[in-house]
């Protein structure tokens, strides 16, 4: 490699950072400075490092130098350390491996459940009674008692069932929520309120499931749940506390994401209360993670002020609208065009017409805005991609980048679709580790194409990772390991043909990631001009067990030079 001088990297740097800020639109601070070398002599440097840059033309260095919390610099250890100015802090990477910041692009960030609700990811049925029952022993009569992250395959002694929750809460209406967001489970008392019987006909985007007695099980899927949202009576806190909670929330998952190595997080479903959630923890100093904003309520206002995807500065951008058109891939819900396994009139729930499709696709198009419609199954994509298809034909655009969420259940004529309309799709990261005792419900020749990172990279669609949080667990080494090895906790092979690459995962992870936000020329890779988002892993996950690669520590997270979370001394 070759050697420069103090000067002459300093000047490569300031013309490489103009570049890449004239080209990507964005003015870098103090770059009129360029040719000062105090002005220029970086804040931090990393040194003795592995660092995958995801840069085709060097894809591995030793070392970079941040400034203004953007990249200035990388190379050699001996080149960067020659840029160590007086007051540049210095980390000494000692062989550790550094990647680029993580990017889950379909999460649901909030951490108000996480510090005041009721966890019932429990593992018996006992266990989840107790936590409803101490509950309940808190709460007023007639108002709901409400548990979160319920798993339904993960209770070793369920199914849960209706009249598990009468012993536990018998006198308040019981809400038990699946981590999946798709289903709810309710006891007698809820029923009673709604009017819900056993011999209520299920609505035609949703279902009452019931028992092998023809009996009410408790299970309720997609937008049946709708008729329990008047009944009963809710804790109404105050709006100044509601706020504060909101606000705490976010600054506690944040902390949380970024200990992981997430660096960036595409909320998919951001309500105008999370809006200002976001707004309060940055004002606080309390966000530690970037925001791409996926919006559902406050959509026609932002419309109407002239708003669209893009909005915002590098740490809260507004991204597109958000729509729901089936049901779940971990709920076992979604809409498909073969049935389940076992269940040969079980195809799946649909919760949106194609003309509805149509017209919210049109609506957002047409008003410069992204969309991203949630579409698990083949029947959903199809319809999906037929709205993409449809708005593309009428009103071009060069480069419009559509989502289709989750994008579970996929074959060759829906890839090519994906391809030609330049739709990005967000399928589960790590879901196939996960999940794994949810599958037998597909089979082994439907899950040949779900989650399908190979045949995607295969058909040359960058495919982004995404986790769902909360139904599916947010951690990016959980996820790389998921798609390497396509196992799940016991071992079981899902879906072998779909196995990618480390470093195929990486940019999965990275600046995949970064191109499902339009941003893949200011972030997702280690390269000159670009924000300062990095991760400092203790092992290498090319040279690790592939089965271990969700083991490796995450020692260090920055973003945009700022430290986050760090392990080290």
């Amino acid at each position: 490699m070759s050697s420069y001088t103090r000067k002459e990297f300093l000047r490569f740097g300031a013309m490489a950072v103009s570049g890449t800020a004239f080209a990507a639109g964005f003015e870098i601070e103090g770059q009129e400075a360029a040719g000062n070398d105090d002005a220029r002599e970086p804040d931090l440097v990393l040194l003795n490092g592995r660092v995958y840059t995801v840069e085709a033309e060097t894809p591995l260095v030793e070392a970079f130098a941040i400034k203004g919390g953007r990249f200035i610099a990388a190379g050699s250890t001996d080149d960067i350390r020659n840029l160590v100015g007086a007051d540049t802090d210095v980390i000494d990477a000692e062989g550790m491996t550094v990647t680029p910041g993580f990017i889950d692009t379909h999460c649901h960030p909030s951490g108000v459940n996480e510090l005041y609700g009721v966890n019932t990811n429990l593992r018996t049925v006992a266990d989840i009674q107790a936590a409803l029952r101490e509950k309940a022993m808190e709460t007023p009569p007639g108002y709901w008692v409400s548990g979160f992250m319920f798993d339904d395959t993960k209770v070793i002694d369920g199914p849960l069932h209706r009249t598990h929750l009468d012993v536990a809460v018998p006198d308040h209406p019981v809400n038990v929520a699946h981590r999946g967001g798709h289903t709810n489970w309710y006891n007698s008392t809820a029923f009673q309120l709604a009017g819900i019987t056993r011999d209520t006909p299920d609505p035609p985007d949703g279902r009452f499931a019931r028992d092998a007695d023809g009996n009410l099980s408790g299970m309720v899927a997609e937008n049946a749940r709708q008729v329990f949202s008047t009944v009963g009576r809710r804790d109404q806190l105050a709006a100044t506390e509601r706020r504060d909670r909101a606000r705490e929330g976010m600054a506690h998952i944040s902390t949380l994401l970024t200990a992981t190595g997430l660096t960036s997080v595409h909320d998919a479903g951001a309500s105008r209360d999370k809006l200002v959630a976001y707004q309060d923890a940055f004002r606080a100093g309390e966000l530690r993670h970037r925001a791409y904003l996926m919006v559902r309520g406050p959509f026609d206002d932002l419309r109407n002020a002239g708003i669209s995807t893009g909005f915002g500065n590098e740490w809260l951008r507004i991204g597109g609208v958000k729509y729901i058109a089936d049901g779940s891939a971990s709920e076992r819900t979604m809409r498909m065009s073969t049935a389940f396994e076992g269940k040969p009139d079980d195809f799946g729930i649909s919760t949106m017409s194609q003309q509805e499709i149509h017209e919210v696709v049109e609506e957002a198009h047409r008003h410069n805005w992204q969309i991203g419609v949630h579409a698990n199954g083949d029947v959903t994509i199809d319809m999906v991609l037929n709205a993409y298809e449809r708005v593309l034909d009428r009103w071009p655009h060069p480069d419009r980048r559509h989502r289709i969420e989750h994008c579970s259940l996929v074959n060759p004529r829906l890839l090519q679709r994906i391809k030609d309309t330049g739709s990005i799709p967000t399928p589960f990261w790590t879901y196939v580790h996960f999940h794994g005792e949810k599958w037998p419900e597909y089979g082994a020749e439907k899950m040949e194409w779900m989650f399908a990172h190979r045949s995607f990279l295969d058909f040359g669609i960058p495919v982004p990772g995404a986790s769902d949080y909360t139904p599916g667990p947010f951690e990016p080494l959980m996820a790389i390991q998921s798609m390497v090895t396509r196992k799940d906790f016991d071992g079981r092979v899902w879906g072998g043909s779909q196995r990618i690459t480390v470093d195929q995962a990486l940019r999965v992870a990275t600046i995949h990631g970064a191109r499902a936000s339009y941003e893949e020329r200011v972030k997702g890779s280690i390269a000159v001009g670009k924000l300062a988002d990095f991760v400092i892993l203790d092992r290498d996950p090319h040279e690790v067990n592939p089965d271990e690669i969700k083991d490796i520590k995450v020692m260090h997270t920055m973003v945009g030079g700022r430290t986050t979370y760090s392990r080290l001394s």
